[in-house]
């Protein structure tokens, strides 16, 4: 049962049932930008004054609204990539069509978040190249790490993985000058 501010489940949904709704929220949440953008554009055509409409009916600001539209004419519907978010799409929107999809091929293949693929653009705009490797590790948690790690990349305004790795080349970098300290002594 849902209701504008509530979600009302059952007591007892098996445990793949509740994993499906969230799956199905997650999608109709990250779809709705797209959903707007393409509304909006339908609305270019067929409606004077679409973004005072639309205004009304979603509360949402004139920029917010334009940033949609404009985002979804940048790429048609055959070129969104379905595994990475609209915000991913919106941070290579105004780069040339071939360097758009080179970016989000790189996204979707190394699991870039939309912070990583911000670096990667920023890399590029610098001039700067990154060889990068993509590495999988499985780390068993204590109670609560997750969560102070978490807190800790947020204050550093990074996401977590690029949080974490950022520890760990710091904590390589220290290892090896105290190595390099102690053996020329």
């Amino acid at each position: 049962m849902t209701k504008r501010t509530t979600l009302s489940i059952p007591d007892g949904m098996p445990i793949n049932a509740w994993r499906n709704l969230g799956r199905q929220i997650f999608v109709i949440s990250d779809s709705s930008a797209w959903w707007l953008g393409d509304w909006l554009i339908y609305g270019q055509a067929q409606y004077p004054d679409r973004y005072r409409h639309a205004i009304a009916e979603t509360s949402l600001d004139y920029q917010t609204l334009r940033n949609y539209a404009w985002v979804a004419r940048r790429f048609t519907p055959k070129r969104r990539r379905e595994k990475l978010s609209f915000q991913h799409h919106a941070e290579v929107a105004s780069l040339p069509e071939a360097d758009q999809d080179e970016l989000l091929l790189a996204a979707e293949v190394q699991g870039w978040s939309r912070n990583e693929l911000r670096r990667q653009i920023q890399y590029r705009r610098d001039g700067r190249t990154r060889d990068v490797e993509s590495v999988s590790l499985q780390v068993q948690l204590e109670t609560g790490q997750k969560q102070r790690w978490q807190e800790a990349a947020e204050r550093a305004d990074k996401d977590l993985l690029a949080w974490i790795v950022s520890c760990l080349d710091n904590a390589a970098t220290q290892a090896l000058e105290t190595a390099a300290i102690n053996g020329a002594h």
